[in-house]
C-alpha cells in the first residue's frame, strides 16, 4: 500500500486569523490582556481545558503584539529612509 498523505502544511496558529476582538485591539490592550493571562495561568488553579483557552488567547493576544511592534518598525524605517 503507498502512503497518500498530504504535502500541504497543517495551519498554523501564526497563519490563523486572529479572532476579531484581539483583532481590534491596540498594542497596550492586547498586552494588558496578555499580562492578566500569563498571571491567570501562572496562578493555576484552572482546569487544562480553561488553561488550554487561556494559552491560545495568550499566543493570539502576543501576536497581535508582534503586529503592532513590526508595523512601528516598518513606520520608523519608512521614516529614516525620507530624512
Amino acid at each position: 500500500m503507498t502512503d497518500q498523505t498530504n504535502d500541504a502544511a497543517p495551519e498554523t496558529a501564526a497563519q490563523a486569523p486572529l479572532p476579531a476582538d484581539i483583532e481590534a485591539l491596540s498594542y497596550e490592550e492586547a498586552r494588558e490582556q496578555l499580562v492578566g493571562v500569563v498571571s491567570r495561568l501562572e496562578a493555576g488553579g484552572t482546569s487544562l481545558e480553561d488553561s488550554l483557552a487561556l494559552w491560545e488567547r495568550g499566543e493570539a493576544l502576543a501576536r497581535r503584539c508582534e503586529e503592532w511592534l513590526e508595523g512601528a518598525r516598518k513606520r520608523l524605517a519608512a521614516a529614516r529612509k525620507v530624512s
